[in-house]
C-alpha cells in the first residue's frame, strides 16, 4: 500500500540557486528550475519556504510559504522561479515542486 501512495520517481528535474548580474547591475542570488527531461512538464507548481530551530533555545524561524505556477515547461528548458535574499542562507531552504507529464502527477521535495 505505501509504495502505491509514493507515486512515480522523479527523475531529470532540479532546482538551482544562482549568483548572477541583475539588469541594474547588482549581484543577486535567484532561483531556477530546470528541465533536463525531453518531456513537456505540465502545470509545474512550486512551494518554498525557509524554516530553523535554534539548537540552544529551541526557538523557531520560520518564512511565509510562497506558491508559483509556473506552468507548462519545455524540454531541457529552465525558469526563474524567485530571487533569494541572503538571509535566508542561514535557514533550512525546501522547494516543493509539481507537475504533470501525460496524465501522471510528480511531486519532489528539494532541500
Amino acid at each position: 500500500m505505501k509504495e502505491e501512495l509514493r507515486g512515480p520517481e522523479v527523475k531529470g528535474v532540479s532546482v538551482a540557486v544562482v549568483h548572477e548580474q541583475s539588469e541594474d547591475g547588482a549581484m543577486v542570488y535567484n532561483v531556477y528550475f530546470i528541465n533536463e527531461r525531453e518531456d513537456i512538464l505540465e502545470q509545474v507548481l512550486v512551494s518554498s519556504k525557509g524554516y530553523s530551530i535554534d539548537e540552544k533555545t529551541g526557538e523557531k524561524t520560520q518564512t511565509n510559504m510562497l506558491r508559483r505556477l509556473l506552468g507548462l515547461i519545455l524540454p531541457k528548458e529552465y525558469v526563474k522561479i524567485e530571487p533569494i535574499m541572503e538571509d535566508v542562507f542561514g535557514l533550512t531552504n525546501e522547494f516543493l515542486v509539481s507537475y504533470w507529464i501525460n496524465d501522471i502527477l510528480y511531486d519532489k521535495k528539494f532541500i
